[in-house]
């Protein structure tokens, strides 16, 4: 499942797509663009443009202006398990962009400036006046596009959140550390590879309660959790995280070589490392 940084690269990818005008939208495809009807968002959109890119957590969004340069509806993009966004620019360029999703996923190109082999998986394609597209490419079918998407369930961002905020709202109850960390309504962006990585870094057991992290402990897992999502970002997903390839059976922790353990906490599959984070 896309996290935080695989979401923020798309939302990077997207900000190649603003300002330009919307030829048309194919949104043909009525379970992705539910609960529009197909053509609903092509009318909300042709004429106007995608004016600023916008990502609180894994939600996505961007604010649009009509042909008449009035406000006109927000425009929300989800990746799903394995979306991507594909961008081309105008006519005659080779320049291409994309991001986000599994990067294993078949019928992706290799680099930027390759297009997916499988046009069949372009679920929403917007198309502009000077030729080039914004598509969702989605294998499996599980990403959506939909106006007004609704943010406000969300908890402040993993990676903007202020220290006093991040100790009022992890910092409390009883319910494992790891559970918090992925309660999208106390903090967004946080998915299951994001906080093994952050745990691990930090050295905490995950089925730690939360009200029961110091203050110190507290303030060291946020900036473990603003650092691993930096280096994410950067390295182009949570897949990409240290302690990520040794999640798996007869593995051992890559800092210490003791072995990794497996449990299921707040209902996910959860690793950590036997010795320093017992």
């Amino acid at each position: 499942m896309p996290e935080l940084p695989e979401v923020e690269n798309a939302r990077q990818v997207v900000e190649k797509a603003l300002d330009r005008v919307i030829a048309g939208v194919d949104d043909s495809d009525e379970y992705v663009c539910r609960p529009h009807h197909p053509g609903e968002i092509d009318q909300a959109l042709k004429g106007g443009r995608l004016v600023a890119a916008h990502r609180r957590g894994k939600t996505m969004w961007c604010d649009t202006v009509t042909a008449d340069g009035e406000e006109g509806p927000h425009l929300g993009i989800h990746l799903g398990m394995g979306g991507r966004i594909f961008v081309t620019g105008p006519s005659g360029q080779a320049s291409s962009l994309y991001a986000g999703g599994d990067p294993h996923v078949g019928g992706m190109p290799e680099k930027a400036g390759e297009r997916p082999g499988k046009p069949e998986w372009d679920r929403v394609r917007i198309t502009f006046d000077d030729g080039g597209e914004l598509r969702l490419f989605d294998k499996r079918r599980l990403g959506r596009v939909h106006l007004e998407p609704d943010v406000d369930a969300l908890g402040p961002d993993a990676a903007e959140i202020s220290r006093d905020d991040f100790r009022a709202r992890v910092g409390k109850g009883t319910a494992p550390i790891k559970a918090r960390l992925l309660d999208q309504s106390v903090l967004a962006g946080v998915g299951n590879l994001l906080a093994d990585q952050t745990l691990w870094q930090t050295r905490l057991s995950p089925s730690r309660p939360a009200g029961d992290l110091s203050t110190e402990e507290l303030d060291a897992l946020r900036r473990e959790l603003r650092k691993a999502t930096r280096s994410a970002i950067e390295k182009g997903g949570v897949h990409t995280g240290e302690v990520i390839a040794h999640r798996a059976k007869d593995e051992t922790c890559p800092r210490c070589g003791a072995p990794m353990e497996r449990g299921t906490i707040g209902g996910r599959t959860t690793w950590w490392c036997s010795a320093e984070q017992a």
